[in-house]
């Protein structure tokens, strides 16, 4: 029997990366991945494949929509190569799972390919693909299985045409129309994609906004712009049934007045979040509990009730963000070692890739109303910049709250090109304590997108923003 000094359950953004840790602190290391690729949901049918389709798509817009004006002709018409588009979807895909496994050879970690579940707290049985069986001891395990697309238990998920964000990465045509249940991150995202391509995509939400975990200005902005690019939203709907007639999805929701809705479509992808996933670990064995969500129990060290197993991710509390399973998988790895490290899960960004991009970290303004929190607001538009009229790109702002006594940067919220990358400016500051004043006063280049955050924080100070 092979025996490690740690054994790494799912080989996602949260379990390789604490492998790789623990590989690099010295200990003797086993990662066990169920799929034939390493990566997990984020690298094989998460944010690296949609990510892909989303720059993809938005390349065709740009063709189609913005060329011209730029003084680009193209001969001919432009048009959708949906087959070439997904193959290199799975090119990029392919690429970066083959890194991961490179990344273990090089780390000396030993990969298992099949299904891991305890025998007990320090024996993993596992379920080799090829049907053989076999048993690894070690002295800790980290538990990083992840999660799974969650669904209603009335809509019976066919993969065909009521699927879920897996399916929607390798459609076979472009819908006619795409009736997307949840007005989520992810069903934002993958919804824009297939609107740039061009179906009718019709947004179900049950609450009042979209995006309702982010600061209620971004929620407004974002449905602001993507109704300009056509994709229609219906909030306080309450979906009740979706039936599939042949190729037809039809769709009864009641709207905030109770009265009955019906859409109808060809497609209808099922985004209402994401489950933690435990099939077949068999947690019982080793005696761990799962919490009343069906998630791992962990104390502040992401350590179960039994000393020796740890779990991270999404199969734990928090949000489910492949950077904070990163973050929490060195973070074990840290702690078994015998450091002491930390995590602020108060400045874990999170974003939202569509275009325009949206991204936050720290407090909302909702947030600090409800805790009884002063503070101000330096809010600037991103229209304002001679960068973003450049590159026609003018929609979102930069906010920055600060608390009203100390300046203290509290949250950054901000929607508008390459927000993704800008977000990271703010937990920078945040994590050093930076005031609206500190980034006010640091040089941003020009002309750049940057510079709104910079104009945000001067406005924050006193009202000096200097180009509006």
């Amino acid at each position: 029997m092979n025996q490690y000094d740690v054994a790494v359950i799912g080989s996602g953004p949260g379990g390789y990366v604490a492998a790789i840790r623990c590989a690099q602190l010295g200990m003797k290391t086993a990662i066990i991945e169920k799929y034939s690729t390493l990566g997990g949901t984020c690298l094989n049918v998460g944010c690296i494949p949609s990510k892909a389709l989303l720059d993809s798509s938005h390349h065709y817009e740009d063709a189609v929509k913005h060329f011209e004006e730029h003084g680009i002709d193209i001969p001919g018409e432009v048009k959708v190569n949906l087959e070439q588009m997904i193959a290199r979807k799975q090119g990029v895909v392919d690429q970066t799972t083959k890194g991961i496994q490179f990344l273990m050879d090089k780390n000396k970690i030993d990969v298992y390919e099949g299904l891991g579940s305890f025998k007990d707290s320090t024996h993993i049985n596992i379920d080799k693909t090829g049907g053989e069986k076999e048993t690894i001891e070690a002295k800790h395990i980290i538990i990083a299985t992840g999660s799974k697309p969650s669904t209603l238990p009335f809509i019976e998920i066919d993969k065909e045409r009521i699927i879920t964000s897996t399916e929607a990465l390798k459609l076979k045509e472009i819908p006619k129309h795409m009736i997307i249940i949840g007005g989520g991150v992810i069903g934002l995202e993958l919804g824009q994609v297939y609107k740039r391509l061009g179906a009718e995509v019709s947004v179900v939400e049950y609450m009042d906004r979209i995006i309702p975990g982010m600061d209620g200005a971004l929620s407004k902005e974002l449905m602001k712009a993507m109704k300009k690019q056509k994709v229609k939203f219906n909030l306080s709907h309450k979906v009740k049934s979706v039936e599939r007639k042949g190729d037809e999805i039809i769709i009864k929701a009641d709207n905030k007045k109770g009265e009955e809705v019906t859409f109808t479509g060809d497609y209808c992808l099922v985004s209402v979040g994401r489950s933690p996933f435990t099939d077949g670990l068999n947690a019982e064995a080793a005696g761990v509990k799962l919490d009343d969500r069906g998630r791992v129990a962990v104390n502040e060290h992401l350590q179960t009730n039994i000393s020796n197993i740890y779990a991270i991710g999404d199969v734990v509390r928090g949000a489910m963000l492949a950077h904070k399973a990163e973050e929490e998988g060195t973070m074990v790895a840290e702690l078994i070692a015998g450091q002491k490290p930390h995590i602020d899960y108060n400045l874990i960004p999170g974003v939202v890739y569509t275009w325009p991009e949206v991204a936050a970290v720290g407090k909302t303004e909702e947030e600090l109303k409800d805790a009884g929190i002063e503070y101000k607001v330096g809010q600037f538009p991103m229209r304002a910049l001679g960068r973003a009229r450049a590159s026609m790109d003018i929609d979102g702002f930069v906010k920055i709250l600060a608390d009203k006594t100390t300046d203290e940067v509290l949250g950054v919220h901000m929607i508008g090109a390459r927000c993704a990358d800008l977000i990271t400016e703010g937990v920078t500051a945040m994590e050093f304590r930076a005031s609206a004043e500190d980034m006010a006063r640091m040089s941003h280049a020009h002309p750049t997108y940057a510079e709104a955050v910079k104009e945000a924080a001067l406005a924050a100070t006193e009202d000096r923003a200097i180009h509006i």
